[in-house]
């Protein structure tokens, strides 16, 4: 009971400040005043990405060095277990872009000449090598991002400008697909900034064309499904991300003043945007990148910090934290402060890149800590998510007490479980099913419609 009883408190502490931070705690933070500052934005750091493997966690940031690899396992006692150099290293360089597949980080530069870079994971924290380091494919790349379905990566910006490549050999990449070259559509997309993918479903932010969506099924012949380059607040399109378990998908201009919006794209035919939200902090602050995860909307929001919000309404999420990373000051014209943010731990730890401060290791007071749970932990789940009526429970863990939380600290209900408990009398919002069975808890989000 010990944790669920901890859990109640955290909930409950709703107005939990610190300075300039609201339900978000500082667990580490890194900078190495050694290191040199870019020439353009003066930034030192860039893209942050995390990575987790046998009980270990990790956290992996760029700066004009390389590409630095920290144990951030026990955020207190956080260290750097490996620096990747950059192909191109100095004050040139401003972009780094990351993301993993199979064991496997994949590493991009968008100053250059650079190279595609890949290390093996599987040998942390003891080492990091590199097994392909190569410009064949690319020399340049703003943004990669990897459909673990199909085992693509795509790639934006830089010298190819778009394209898909297969990760069949996740060490020797092959280019499926050069889109400005072999897609005769592709000119009225222009420039893609950043983009996001899920079962070959492309969501292309094409910077001031706005938001297209592309079907990449059937690889030889790509069709255009969706698009917005029309809508409230319109700006450069820089980035966005698809929620999980709801047809939502979030952008941010890149743009003084503008806020993220929040976009229903249940109906290609109709993309809609169903709300904006920003962090109202000043006139030229500016979100940079966002992510969904756990019921929560991550934010890097340039000159504030590190942004949540809520989302048990998917079409109106609501500001649930923030920790302001960035000592700048509000500038038109310039972009610092927080960069990137990745919220997939398993242990819910947040991590956060500030293009000034470096590396930042934070605590989100409004979720349970998961607890380690061995096997049993990794198969605990609850379905359907969203729901309506009941919710379905992993058969193991029939006839074990529960509690179901509301984000209030509220305990909404108890009992013991059968294979599925009604949720039918329980309001529309986010809520979360903890399980004691066998003297461990195991814990989930679910939103009830």
């Amino acid at each position: 009971m010990r944790n669920i009883l901890l859990f109640l408190l955290l909930v409950t502490s709703t107005a939990s400040f610190a300075q300039g931070s609201l339900n978000m705690d500082s667990l580490f933070n890194w900078q190495d005043v050694s290191l040199m500052p870019s020439a353009a934005h003066s930034n030192t750091y860039n893209e942050i990405w995390g990575y987790a493997k046998n009980g270990k966690e990790y956290a992996i940031i760029g700066s004009t060095a390389g590409t630095h690899i920290f144990d951030v396992t026990n955020p207190a006692t956080s260290h750097q277990v490996a620096l990747v150099p950059g192909a191109v290293t100095g004050s040139q360089v401003v972009h780094r872009d990351f993301h993993d597949y199979d064991d496997y980080l994949y590493m991009v530069c968008d100053e250059g000449p650079s190279t595609l870079q890949i290390i093996d994971l599987r040998f942390l924290p003891d080492s990091a090598p590199i097994v392909y380091d190569s410009d064949a494919l690319f020399n340049r790349c703003h943004n990669i991002f990897i459909d673990t379905s199909s085992a693509r990566m795509y790639m934006c910006g830089g010298s190819k400008l778009f394209a898909v490549y297969s990760l069949a050999n996740p060490t020797a990449p092959t280019l499926l697909l050069d889109c400005p070259n072999d897609v005769p559509f592709w000119s009225s997309i222009g420039y893609v900034h950043d983009v996001y993918v899920r079962n070959d479903t492309a969501y292309c932010n094409a910077g001031w064309n706005g938001l297209f969506v592309v079907d990449f099924t059937n690889i030889a012949e790509p069709q255009m499904i969706g698009s917005l380059d029309t809508y409230v607040q319109s700006g450069y399109n820089h980035s966005g991300w698809l929620m999980p378990d709801a047809p939502f998908y979030a952008l941010a201009d890149e743009t003084h003043g503008m806020d993220i919006k929040i976009v229903d794209v249940s109906d290609m035919n109709n993309l809609e945007v169903t709300d904006t939200i920003g962090s109202n902090v000043n006139t030229n602050s500016i979100p940079h990148n966002l992510i969904y995860n756990n019921g929560f909307l991550y934010v890097s929001y340039y000159f504030d910090g590190v942004y949540m919000f809520d989302c048990s309404n998917p079409a109106h999420p609501t500001l649930a934290g923030f920790y302001d990373t960035s000592t700048e000051l509000h500038q038109y014209g310039w972009y610092r402060g927080c960069w990137g943010v990745y919220p997939f731990l398993p242990s819910g730890n947040i991590l956060a890149s500030d293009m000034q401060t470096g590396l930042w290791v934070f605590k989100n007071n409004l979720i349970a800590s998961i607890i380690e749970g061995g096997e049993k932990a990794s198969a605990f789940s609850v379905y359907p998510n969203p729901v309506s009526e009941r919710l379905f429970l992993s058969e193991q863990f029939a006839n074990a007490s529960f509690y179901i939380v509301d984000m209030t600290g509220k305990v909404a209900s108890t009992g013991t479980t059968s294979n599925s408990l009604d949720v039918s009398h329980l309001p529309s919002g986010l809520f979360t099913v903890l399980i004691w069975d066998d003297g461990k808890e195991f814990s989930k989000r679910f939103l009830k419609l």
